[in-house]
C-alpha cells in the first residue's frame, strides 16, 4: 500500500517510520511511505503556504491553491479509484477499528496534515474523508497521519508476519482483549491465573472468551450495544 503525506514538517516522520514495524514494512515492500513539503508548492521566495484568516481572527489559515497544487503535481484526484485523499481534522470522522479496516483495503491514500487555525474551508471540496483521532485539537496533523499509517498497515496481510496477530486483538468482535501474562509467574504476591499454566488450550480459550467479555462490559459498555 501507498501512503502519501503532504506537510510542512516533512522532518516530523523521520524517527517513527524509521523505527520497528514501519522501518520493515517498508523494507519489505508491504508499505511505501512518501513525505510531501508543501512549502514545495508554494510560489512566493518565503513559501508561505497560509494566509490570514478574511473576516479576522486569531492565528493563520493553511490556504487552498496550495494544497490543490500539490495534489494535481501527484496526480493526487477526488475520486480515483482504489485511491483516497484524506483531510485530518477535529471535525472528521471518528477513527476507529472499523474505519481502520475500510481504509485497509485500498491501494494509495494521501493524508494531509494541517497547521496554524486550519485549512481554508475550499480544502474540503479536494478531498473524499475527513477523519478525526478523537475528540481533541492537535497543534498539526502530522501524529495523527502516524497513526492513521500504523493502524492501516498492520491489516495489510504478510506486515505482522503472522496473521494470528490480529486475531485477539481489542475491538475485534466489539471486545476488548484478554489479559495478558508472562513471567514471573508471581511478582509482589501477584500471581498469574492458574489456567494459563496448565497448557490446556481448551480452558485457556474458554477462560479468555469470558475475561474479554467482562473486560469490555466494565470498561467500554458502549461496545456492547
Amino acid at each position: 500500500m501507498k501512503f502519501r503525506i503532504l506537510t510542512i514538517f516533512p522532518e516530523a516522520f523521520d524517527s517513527y517510520f524509521n523505527t520497528s514495524l514501519i522501518k520493515r514494512g517498508q523494507a519489505k515492500e508491504f508499505i511505501d511511505i512518501e513525505i510531501v513539503n508543501l512549502r514545495d508548492y508554494a510560489t512566493d521566495p518565503h513559501k508561505t503556504v497560509d494566509g490570514r484568516p478574511y473576516g479576522g481572527g486569531a492565528g493563520m489559515v493553511m490556504r487552498v491553491d496550495i494544497i490543490d497544487r500539490a495534489l494535481n503535481g501527484m496526480k493526487g484526484k477526488k475520486g480515483s479509484k482504489g485511491k483516497l485523499i484524506v483531510l485530518l481534522t477535529p471535525q472528521g470522522k471518528k477513527f476507529d477499528q472499523k474505519l481502520v479496516t475500510k481504509l485497509s483495503n485500498y491501494k494509495e491514500i494521501t493524508l494531509i496534515c494541517g497547521r496554524y487555525e486550519g485549512f481554508d474551508e475550499r480544502v474540503r471540496s479536494l478531498v473524499d474523508m475527513e477523519i478525526s483521532i478523537g475528540d481533541f485539537v492537535m497543534t498539526g496533523g502530522e501524529i495523527p497521519a502516524m497513526a492513521v499509517v500504523d493502524a492501516v498497515s498492520r491489516l495489510i496481510p504478510g506486515f505482522l508476519g503472522k496473521a494470528e496477530s490480529l486475531s485477539d486483538e481489542s475491538f475485534n468482535n466489539r471486545l476488548l482483549e484478554y489479559p495478558q501474562y508472562t513471567r514471573p509467574d508471581v511478582y509482589k504476591k501477584m500471581l498469574v491465573p492458574k489456567v494459563l499454566l496448565t497448557g490446556h488450550h481448551a480452558n485457556v480459550n474458554e477462560w479468555r472468551g469470558k475475561e474479554s467479555l467482562k473486560r469490555t462490559k466494565k470498561r467500554r459498555p458502549d461496545l456492547l450495544k
